[in-house]
């Protein structure tokens, strides 16, 4: 992909940058909403989404927006209970849902409790297509999916050499990551790539080399998921501060 094509943001910090996304995700909710009357957002996991939870659910965010409007989801959970310490539905209630004028009925979390992943991934599935109308082979949008970035190249839970990186089929997988010895509950290709609004949140020297890869290396997803995340008719948008975005050929130039 050229750099012409990509939506790419960088910012010289880590803290300018999520000031900037929570303006960008609250930009996209309200059109959602003063189209739809319902802004659908599914949440990720990891250090700095939470950063970014903790912004919205504070001043100047938190009134920006009518969060009664806004309906929860997950882009990928761990396979624990709610009230792990890995949990990712624990730190986004935590960082963002407790401190929010939200209801229990618009938070739906994957049912990760049960002891066998697909399970979850099936109950999942199920509840998505409850929540959204939408029956098979039709494919649910959402208004907004928030992603991050591993320095192994994967995203959500898709990580390298998982057959999930090619689901078409399938909204919601369960594979089993070796290297973790663990199974994650994850979207799929099929899911994320029919959002309306992908957004990446980027940061630190960790994910130099493989920010590097995913965007201006050959494309290989079994190596690199992130690389498969192409919304189809959607908006693909990067934001990346600039430790990570260090090793970005196109903005040397």
């Amino acid at each position: 992909m050229p750099s012409s094509q990509r939506d790419i943001h960088v910012y010289p910090t880590s803290q300018a940058l999520l000031e900037a996304a929570a303006q960008h995700l609250l930009d996209h909710a309200r059109q959602a909403i003063a189209a739809r009357n319902a802004c659908t957002l599914a949440l990720a996991g990891g250090s700095t989404p939470k950063g970014l939870y903790s912004r919205l659910a504070a001043p100047p965010f938190q009134s920006q927006l009518d969060w009664a409007k806004v309906r929860f989801f997950w882009g990928d959970e761990r396979h624990v209970p709610p009230d792990h310490t890995d949990s990712n539905y624990r730190m986004a209630r935590e960082a963002l849902l407790s401190r929010l004028p939200v209801s229990m009925a618009q938070v739906h979390r994957v049912p990760s409790e049960l002891p066998d992943a697909q399970t979850a991934a099936d109950q999942y599935e199920a509840e998505l297509r409850k929540q959204f109308g939408v029956s098979a082979p039709d494919v649910p949008r959402f208004d907004f999916i928030l992603l991050g970035m591993g320095p192994d190249g994967h995203t959500a839970s898709l990580f390298p050499g998982t057959p999930s990186v090619h689901a078409t089929r399938r909204l919601v997988a369960a594979p089993w990551v070796e290297e973790l010895q663990t199974s994650r509950i994850t979207f799929t290709p099929a899911l994320l790539n029919h959002a309306r609004q992908v957004t990446f949140l980027i940061c630190g020297q960790a994910k130099a080399e493989a920010l590097h890869a995913v965007l201006e290396g050959p494309f290989q997803p079994d190596a690199l998921p992130a690389q498969i995340i192409r919304p189809q008719t959607g908006t693909l948008t990067w934001f990346v501060d600039q430790e990570a975005a260090g090793a970005l050929n196109f903005l040397q130039r």
